[in-house]
């Protein structure tokens, strides 16, 4: 059974997860810094493997249809250590991409109860275009 309690390991993992993600848009701010955007990827991948468990991650990343998100943004990894950050993060986006394009839907949903964003995403435009693309995976 999943518990959605909130425990002292899953908040240091959301927090390390939020780090994570400020410290890749720091590193792509400051042009592609590596030193930032290693750090990042570093902080995301140990975030979410706190606040999901150990297990569960090694599952999410190993299902056969997250097979080339996992190894593309592996290989995006190791070309942003090595120093290519430009291409690591074309890869890293690529594989973030598909890991999550399950997820989508549900962020959604999510932003649309929030106040301002809410509104903009009831627009018929914007709803339409959510609408279009719900329980819809990316191709791979």
């Amino acid at each position: 059974m999943v518990s959605f309690e909130m425990n002292d390991r899953k908040k240091i993992g959301l927090g390390l997860t939020g780090f994570g993600i400020f410290f890749s848009i720091l590193g792509i701010i400051f042009f592609f810094d590596k030193g930032l955007l290693a750090m990042g990827n570093i902080l995301f991948v140990s975030g979410v493997t706190l606040t999901i468990g150990f297990k569960s991650t090694m599952q999410f990343f190993m299902k056969r249809q997250n097979f080339k998100g996992t190894i593309s943004f592996g290989l995006g990894f190791f070309f942003v250590i090595i120093g290519w950050p430009i291409f690591g993060m074309i890869l890293e986006t690529y594989g973030f991409i598909v890991l999550f394009s399950g997820f989508w839907p549900t962020l959604a949903v999510f932003i649309q109860k929030i106040p301002i964003l809410g509104w903009l995403f009831q627009q018929p435009f914007v709803r339409s275009f959510v609408d279009k693309y719900r329980g819809r995976r990316v191709p791979v």
